[in-house]
């Protein structure tokens, strides 16, 4: 499959479920800084799961400029990493709403590592039905510092069932910002 398409229609859905993620976000009780700070958890959930559709967007727009084709595989495991971020929106709330359940921290922590996994094996997938791109292949060797994230995620389902309860939501917080980093230093 040409990959024009699928970029397009990939790229809606992100933008979509940024803006169901936008509206959202409650409105402060009252216009002031009180009231816009008492909001300041949903506003870091925002921020963590916006990032996170962002930095999914930038890496596979970086990657589709050395891509012309994908086969199945990809566009199937896209397919399901669509399901998965659609879910973005739903987690976010709940969790913002209630940062110190145990359920909503887990829930959400389950997300970003469903997702960090579905990218790394759509990417594998790019990778494999592109065996003679010489640029892609450079990039592929690169390829591990992607599951570092699931380690850093992997602290905080640790310390959220532990000693601190928000763990899962600040390792996430930590994670995309490290995944950030990682997409921007391959993406240059």
């Amino acid at each position: 499959m040409e990959t024009d398409r699928f970029e397009t229609f990939f790229d809606a859905i992100i933008a979509i479920i940024m803006t169901v993620l936008v509206l959202k976000i409650s409105q402060p009780a009252e216009p002031t800084l009180s009231a816009i700070w008492a909001l300041r958890v949903s506003y870091l959930a925002y921020l963590i799961s916006f990032l996170t559709l962002f930095n999914i967007w930038y890496n596979n727009h970086n990657l589709f400029k050395k891509v012309n084709n994908i086969d199945n595989t990809a566009v199937w495991i896209f397919g399901i990493m669509t399901f998965i971020i659609s879910l973005v929106p739903y987690f976010t709330i709940w969790v913002a709403r209630n940062v110190n359940s145990i359920a909503a921290e887990t829930m959400f922590g389950l997300l970003f590592i469903i997702t960090n996994i579905l990218y790394i094996l759509s990417v594998k997938a790019i990778y494999r039905s592109n065996p003679y791109n010489k640029e892609l292949q450079e990039t592929n060797s690169k390829i591990y510092y992607q599951i570092s994230p699931l380690f850093i995620i992997i602290i905080g389902f640790i310390l959220t069932y532990t000693v601190y309860r928000p763990g899962i939501y600040i390792s996430c917080l930590l994670s995309i910002i490290f995944w950030i980093i990682i997409g921007w230093r391959s993406g240059q």
